[in-house]
């Protein structure tokens, strides 16, 4: 066993390695996707009607809802936020 990591947390373990922001990224990035796909469902909305409303395809959906796509930029983001009457809130801590 190695003991160099016993005791620390998984983002000590992270930073170390020189992996914690991009591992902060892919969790941002799923948990919007997450929560455009829930809110896209209790508003009843098809991919083909968020697509229209945020003028774009229905590929630019699909990649903006799959989990693993890191493809979502600001823009795409706060479009879906708008097709969805929300508002995007990014902020620097």
């Amino acid at each position: 066993m190695n003991k160099k990591h016993l005791g620390s947390t998984l983002d000590d373990f992270l930073e170390e390695e020189g992996r914690l922001a991009e591992a902060e990224a892919v969790a941002a990035k799923r948990v919007l996707a997450f929560q455009i796909a829930q809110l896209m469902e209790e508003q009843q909305l098809s991919k083909a009607e968020m697509a229209r409303r945020m003028s774009t395809s229905r590929a630019a959906v699909d990649r903006l809802l799959d989990y693993d796509s890191e493809s979502a930029t600001l823009v795409t983001l706060e479009k879906a936020a708008a097709a969805l009457g929300r508002r995007l809130h990014v902020a620097l801590v």
